[in-house]
């Protein structure tokens, strides 16, 4: 409870008694207690971050992880600072304490959610629960760590010269502010992409505990009992000690934790400005694998039943000029140049690493067919929405949509109603339209939805979808959902502008097809529901 107090009157001494004996003047004081102010609350907000960041990347669904972090960080902060006031008497010993513990858990906070994910995430029932049970309890620690940091250091401002409240906590804020902003920036621009989540987050503990060690050790030592000093040395140095070993080891975790989630046969892994790309098997007769941010975006075993079913339906009429939206790893294109009759071939994605990948590893620039190295095909590195809306209305016979599943939040935009106005804008007259929607059987309201918000566009649509057999292709954006782990069909949706839906069937004297007939195809087609579901729109996002 908040205690009730009133004014203290005139001449009241303050509860600290006399000012602090310091080693320094009173004046360089306060300026240090408002620099640690600045490191910790910098150091707290990447705390923050990482989990957001990290969350998302492991489970899914940014936006849901977001606010759990936030909810659960801002609710923990204040029961926090409410329970630093049992703390304000000994300020010193608890501010140091207080950012020891910080260090520990919030630097080691990213190696532990990694490490739950990667070798408990596929044992099912309660355990696919463990990476957000641990969110949780890392935002409230990280929260009430954070939130006891306020009230101790405004003891210890007042303890070097007494001011009056609001001075003072317009100094502390001032101080804080400009230190979330930092750090806030620091994240993605120098942590994230230099040194990596993990590296980052354990320099930031590094930085924590030195930060509040070397305040309280240096400038309020004689506050302190010589037991008090030694405790709170040996305690810093541990931490220290533990965040050093932990960065040591990273490069062995990362490879231990990628082999748990991704299988031994990790061939390459690294990280884009965009996303995570790992490549397994390609060699030796193994079938190639290649993982987005974790999720299995071409699967050796199924990848053509995928990109056939994808492609060539919309290839039933003109197609000298197409459009492909995302298909980074090139599977689509191949599929493309092998009909004739095209002339031209434009790519846009947003990754280039991707792009690099797919035109320079042996392994997938065989399976994609070399396709970067026919000269049709041109690369343009955009974001697909961007990029629509700046292109001048070029007339493209096929526009293919090989997107990442609907309700992962980065793709939400590239599945709604404004960004289909924007794909309708660059047909041709009696041009196609062909969008991956997710699974029906896995996500059937998100396929539904997906259909419902192209018609919306002014698109008329033929649904329609194709088997699968290989359990990697995960449905949606969450990839801790267990059985939805393994989708049984991938779904479909061919648009064209008028009345009716454009006929699903293959192209007169097209390629010999591996995996697509012409009997299954129909077979493949989808009734469209009687009661379909609201589209989508940039300003409400229904996957």
């Amino acid at each position: 409870m908040i205690d009730p107090h009133a004014p203290a009157p005139p001449g009241t001494p303050p509860p600290w008694g006399t000012p602090a004996p310091l080693p320094v003047r009173p004046g360089t004081g306060r300026f240090l207690v408002l620099a640690c102010v600045f490191v910790c609350a910098a150091c707290g907000l990447v705390y923050e971050l990482e989990l957001v960041a990290l969350a998302s990347y492991l489970i899914g669904d940014s936006v849901t992880q977001a606010s759990v972090v936030l909810s659960v960080m801002v609710f923990a902060m204040g029961v926090g600072s409410l329970a630093a006031k049992r703390l304000r008497w000994h300020a010193a010993a608890g501010f140091a304490a207080v950012e020891a513990a910080l260090a520990l858990v919030g630097g080691c906070s990213a190696m532990a959610l990694y490490a739950v994910f990667a070798w408990t995430g596929d044992w099912g029932g309660l355990w696919a629960l463990g990476p957000r049970c641990l969110l949780v309890g890392f935002s409230l620690a990280i929260g009430l760590l954070i939130g006891a940091e306020v009230p101790l250091l405004m003891e210890l401002i007042q303890r070097i010269r007494r001011q009056d409240a609001g001075g003072a906590v317009a100094d502390l804020f001032a101080a804080d502010y400009v230190g979330a902003l930092v750090g806030g920036l620091a994240f993605p621009f120098l942590l994230l992409p230099f040194l990596g989540q993990l590296t980052g987050t354990l320099l930031t503990g590094t930085v924590n505990v030195a930060a509040g060690g070397a305040l309280v050790l240096g400038l309020f030592r004689r506050d302190l009992s010589r037991r008090a000093r030694w405790t709170l040395l040996v305690a810093g140095l541990t931490v220290l000690g533990v965040l050093a070993s932990a960065a040591a080891l990273v490069g062995d975790f990362e490879r231990a934790a990628r082999h748990a989630v991704y299988g031994a046969d990790v061939r390459v892994a690294l990280q884009t400005d965009v996303q995570e790309i790992v490549l397994t098997g390609g060699t030796h007769g193994r079938p190639l694998d290649l993982f987005l941010d974790g999720r299995l975006r071409v699967g050796g075993h199924d990848e053509r039943r995928y990109h056939e079913a994808l492609v060539h339906p919309a290839m039933s009429g003109p197609h000298a000029r197409v459009l492909i939206l995302g298909g980074g790893d090139g599977m689509a294109a191949r599929e493309v140049l092998r009909h004739t009759g095209v002339d031209r071939v434009d790519i846009v994605e947003l990754d280039a690493g991707l792009v690099r990948l797919a035109r320079h590893d042996p392994a997938l620039a065989a399976l994609n067919g070399h396709a970067y190295d026919d000269p049709r095909v041109h690369v343009s590195t955009a974001d697909a929405f961007q990029w629509l809306r700046e292109a001048p209305r070029s007339g493209y016979d096929v526009v293919i949509a090989d997107l990442p599943d609907p309700g992962i939040t980065a793709s939400t935009k590239l599945y709604s109603q404004e960004f289909y106005g924007l794909a309708r804008r660059a047909l041709a007259p009696g041009g196609r339209l062909v969008v991956h929607a997710g699974p029906v059987q896995g996500r059937p309201r998100v396929f539904w939805t997906v259909a419902a918000t192209i018609r919306a566009a002014g698109l008329a649509t033929t649904p329609y979808r194709v088997l699968g057999h290989d359990a990697g292709f995960t449905p949606g954006p969450d990839r801790s959902a267990g059985e939805s782990r393994a989708p049984h069909d991938w779904g479909f949706v061919l648009a064209a502008a008028g009345s009716r839906g454009p006929p699903l069937r293959l192209p007169a004297g097209g390629p010999r097809l591996r995996t697509l007939t012409r009997g299954a195809l129909a077979a493949d087609a989808l009734p469209v529901p009687a009661a379909a579901p609201p589209p989508s729109t940039l300003v409400h996002p229904r996957y």
